[in-house]
């Protein structure tokens, strides 16, 4: 978790508790802990190596747009004063750090190991620029123009989720930050091997008796893969674990199950199995050599690619090995469905039985009352920024949910959630948003205004202006004016803001939409798909 997204809402107000403090205290760490904690460092011990690593330095490896700040920022070395940074997941290249290191190499000679980053001068770059590095604009050309950083994203993005990238250079200050290409993704064995290790899976044991809310979240779910290929635009994992999907065994998997469920609070339920996405597991390109050249960010979007296999049945072979286990009970599937792998038709009807099969399974045995998923908007110009599927997907994906239910005696509900104030996206694509979601007997609480994070499509798309891959001019709803008048459609329904959402309504010249959402009553009746007590935010997957 970004300490700043920790911290802060998407209207920078502090946020109720942080996640990952004992008791959810606000003072237990400093605002960027990483550049602070290093200069701590420095000082105290000047000639030990410091390494930055984490989804924080991953994120900043680069000229990057600060929302808390709300300007561009340096790479996070210029300002944390440390030797190396290492982004993405980092197992591989700790290790060959640990052995250079341990043969004496001396660590501003360390130059050569993938997925690093460093600052250097221009003379002393390792071969030169050489004719296959990709050199961005310099950090002070995309101070002076906007469109210089939105031309840098694409070569980053691009970069990060390529089988065979290419070594990027950025100069700043004088020098050039050097981020060498990442490693392929870890087979499944290295994989194994990272997770099999002997974790306590406790908090460390200085917060006993504490509670930590990040903790009580996660600490019966088994992480079963990285990566994914969703490439959605206001999402940071394609820039920390990338597209390819590594799975686990399943018997490693299995493994850490049984480790959970000798946990002494542990009651026979399971929160989680899954990963960033929750039905990509055993899922790659049936032509190796294709996706190797491939340059999409995503390999769902705009279309599913024919070369994707998208076989459930590994998966649900997982499911059916834990569900199988001695004091499990139940196995709930808490990470976010992708449904339009779900609904895919492709050639192979392997895959497509293995989808149906999927879809009712996860319905009848891994729901725990409420199926969340993310369609994220109901208008598709808006949805394909996000790079997320057609709204009617959705449509389609309800009436199959529903038409389980109904076949099974089933009383579960279906919560989505949505984001305002999405590039792209005005404040008459949210009344229609209203309008539509209410029709489909629904009053939302999943939502949350658009937070732009480091490093993600449609953060550079917000501070720019510009579609990083068409150049396009896109509006963006920036001032809190702007995106409280998106967020107040959420909450049609309540009679507190129905004054105000008449008044917006007349203003962008959409009265017709009044009578669509208010039929004429003077106040919102019950609604029965009305979450309880949910707020989204921080602690809910990006899919």
């Amino acid at each position: 978790m970004d300490s700043m997204v920790n911290k802060y809402t998407a209207n920078r107000r502090l946020r109720s508790e942080d996640a990952y403090s004992p008791d959810g205290r606000h003072d237990m760490r400093p605002e960027y802990p990483t550049i602070v904690y290093s200069k701590i460092l420095k000082q105290l011990f000047p000639d030990v190596p410091v390494i930055l690593g984490g989804i924080e330095a991953s994120l900043r490896r680069l000229t990057h747009y600060d929302y808390w700040q709300d300007k561009l920022q340096k790479c996070i070395l210029c300002d944390a004063g440390a030797d190396l940074l290492i982004y993405g997941m980092g197992e591989k290249p700790i290790l060959e750090l640990a052995r250079q290191l341990s043969e004496g190499v001396v660590i501003k000679d360390i130059r050569d190991i993938p997925q690093t980053v460093y600052l250097s001068r221009r003379e002393e770059i390792p071969g030169g620029i050489r004719e296959d590095d990709i050199v961005l604009h310099s950090h002070e050309e995309c101070l002076k123009k906007k469109r210089s950083q939105a031309e840098n994203f694409r070569h980053i993005e691009e970069q990060s989720n390529m089988m065979h990238a290419q070594r990027l250079l950025q100069g700043v200050d004088g020098r050039f930050v050097v981020v060498n290409p990442p490693y392929p993704p870890m087979t499944t064995e290295e994989l194994d091997a990272s997770f099999d290790l002997p974790y306590t899976r406790q908090p460390h044991p200085k917060y006993k008796g504490k509670r930590i809310p990040a903790y009580d979240m996660i600490k019966h779910s088994v992480n079963i893969h990285r990566g994914c290929f969703g490439g959605c635009a206001f999402c940071t994992i394609s820039a920390h674990q990338g597209k390819f999907i590594s799975c686990r065994s399943k018997e490693s998997i299995l493994k850490e199950v049984k480790q959970v469920m000798e946990m002494p609070d542990f009651k026979g339920y399971l929160s989680d199995l899954g990963g960033p996405s929750a039905n990509m597991y055993g899922m790659a390109g049936r032509n190796k050599k294709a996706c190797e050249k491939c340059r999409r960010p995503s390999c769902i979007h705009p279309q599913i690619c024919p070369n994707l296999d998208t076989n459930h049945s590994r998966l649900l072979d997982v499911y059916h090995a834990v569900d199988a286990l001695p004091g499990i009970k139940r196995s709930f599937i808490g990470s976010g469905v992708r449904y339009d792998l779900l609904l895919y038709r492709s050639k192979d009807e392997e895959a497509n039985r293995a989808a149906l099969q999927y879809t009712r399974e996860l319905i009848i045995r891994h729901v725990s009352g409420r199926l969340k998923v993310a369609p994220e908007h109901t208008s598709d110009r808006v949805l394909y920024l996000m790079r997320k599927p057609s709204f009617q997907q959705f449509y389609e994906f309800k009436r199959q949910f529903d038409r389980i239910n109904k076949e099974e005696n089933l009383r579960e509900q279906i919560i989505p959630y949505f984001i305002s104030s999405h590039p792209g996206c005005r404040e008459e694509d949210m009344a229609e948003l209203a309008v539509i979601t209410k029709n489909l007997d629904f009053h939302l609480e999943q939502v949350q205004d658009f937070t732009p994070t480091p490093m993600t499509n449609a953060t550079e798309t917000w501070y720019s202006g510009y579609d990083p891959y068409t150049l396009e001019e896109v509006f963006s709803a920036k001032s809190q004016k702007e995106k409280l008048a998106q967020r107040q459609y959420f909450f049609w329904y309540k009679p507190e803001e129905r004054r105000n959402i008449e008044q917006s309504l007349r203003r962008i010249g959409r009265p017709d939409l009044i009578s669509k959402l208010y039929n004429g009553n003077n106040r919102a009746e019950h609604h029965p798909q009305e979450p309880r007590q949910e707020k989204r935010g921080r602690n809910r997957r990006h899919k």
